[in-house]
C-alpha cells in the first residue's frame, strides 16, 4: 500500500493506493493532518509514502512523517519517469512534476497536453519520447472573479456560473461570460495551437474545476480530477523500483 499526501495551503488531500489502484481519497484539515495520517497508516498497514507540498511544512512534521513511513519528499531533485527539459527545473512546481509523471505513465509514447484547472490554470506538454518542455501558467477561474472585484471600485464578487449567452445583458452576465467563456476559449485556443504542431495530441484536463469546465469543452478531452494523485503515486513507485 502507498500513501499519497498532497498538501495545499489550507487542506491536505490524502490518497491510498494498492500498486496503481486508487483505494481511498480523503481531504483533511492541515492543522490535524498528522493525527489523521497516523490513523490511515494504521488502518491500511502502509509502509511507503510520498509528500508533495506547495507551501511550507515545518521540519518537525516532516520528521514525524518519516518516522511513520518510508517517505519520498517530492522536489526538483526527485527522480521522475520523464526527461525534464525545463530551463529552470528548480522553479518547476511539484504539482506540475506530478502531473507530467502521471501523463507519461498513463499515455506512453504519446504527445500529451496536461491542463490543470485550479487556483491557476497550467498547461504542460510532454512529447512521445517522454521529454517535458514546459507550457504556460494563467489565472484560474476563481482568481479571475476575485481580481475583477479587487481591482475595480464597482464590480461585484460573484460565484462561478455558466453564462446563458456569450453576450452578457447585464453586469453579472457580462462577468460570467467574460470569465467562463473567456477561460473556455483560452483553453480551446491553446489546444488548437498544440494540435497544429503535434499530431495525435492527447489532452488531459484535471484540477478543482475539471467537472465545471469539462461540460464546456469537447468530450475528446480526458477529464480526471485525481490525476495529480495518480502522478504522485507513479513517482513513488518509480523511486521504490530504483
Amino acid at each position: 500500500m502507498n500513501l499519497i499526501i498532497d498538501a495545499g495551503n489550507t487542506r491536505v488531500k490524502v490518497a491510498v493506493f494498492e500498486q496503481s489502484t486508487l483505494i481511498e481519497v480523503l481531504v483533511i484539515d492541515r492543522k490535524r493532518f498528522l493525527s489523521e495520517i497516523k490513523k490511515i497508516v494504521k488502518k491500511h498497514k502502509i509502509s511507503n509514502g510520498i509528500l508533495s507540498s506547495v507551501s511550507f511544512i515545518p521540519e518537525k512534521k516532516v520528521e514525524k512523517l518519516k518516522y511513520l513511513l518510508n517517505l519520498v519528499l517530492l522536489s526538483s531533485s526527485t527522480k521522475v519517469p520523464f526527461i525534464n527539459l525545463y530551463e529552470t527545473p528548480k522553479t518547476l512546481g511539484v504539482d506540475r512534476i506530478a502531473l507530467v509523471s502521471g501523463a507519461v505513465k498513463k499515455f506512453p509514447n504519446k504527445n500529451i497536453l496536461i491542463i490543470d484547472a485550479g487556483t491557476c490554470i497550467t498547461f504542460d506538454f510532454v512529447n512521445d519520447k517522454s521529454a517535458y518542455f514546459g507550457g504556460a501558467i494563467s489565472p484560474g477561474i476563481e482568481m479571475r472573479y476575485k481580481s475583477l472585484h479587487a481591482f475595480t471600485s464597482k464590480l461585484p464578487i460573484l460565484e462561478k456560473n455558466y453564462p446563458q449567452n456569450f453576450i452578457g445583458k447585464n453586469t453579472n452576465e457580462s462577468i460570467n461570460s467574460g470569465i467562463v467563456n473567456g477561460v473556455t476559449q483560452e483553453i480551446k485556443g491553446v489546444i488548437n495551437q498544440y494540435k497544429k504542431k503535434y499530431k495525435d495530441l492527447t489532452v488531459v484536463l484535471t484540477g478543482g474545476d475539471t467537472n465545471f469546465l469539462a461540460k464546456q469543452l469537447k468530450s475528446s478531452i480526458f477529464a480526471h480530477q485525481n490525476f495529480l494523485l495518480e502522478g504522485l503515486n507513479e513517482i513513488l513507485i518509480f523511486n521504490k523500483n530504483k
